[in-house]
């Protein structure tokens, strides 16, 4: 919430009325990271008006397209604590730029 409201600090590097991209923390070689813009604490609690999180993947492929991730990318949703969910804000990683080791956190 307090990067959407830029409270703190953050490379952001889309932006639009429902999401916003940035990378933080990369777990990968190349990484995004779309936010939503409403406040969905996991996917678990989501409710069936809440349709833009399916916007966030075809943001998330316009992010892998334009960090050049032609080649494959992968994108995640953490969810709960046994699901490594650390941020409780629902968002989805774009992941890219090696072969193997792909995150799982």
């Amino acid at each position: 919430g307090k990067i959407i409201c830029k409270e703190i600090s953050a490379k952001i590097i889309f932006e639009e009325d429902q999401c916003l991209l940035h990378d933080i923390s990369p777990q990968a070689p190349t990484q995004s990271l779309v936010i939503p813009k409403k406040p969905i604490f996991q996917i678990s609690v989501a409710e069936d008006n809440d349709k833009n999180l399916g916007h966030l993947m075809i943001v998330g492929k316009k992010s892998a397209a334009n960090l050049g991730l032609e080649k494959g990318y992968q994108m995640v949703v953490n969810e709960g604590s046994n699901g490594e969910q650390s941020l409780y804000h629902v968002h989805l990683h774009v992941l890219g730029g090696h072969q193997d080791h792909w995150y799982t956190g």
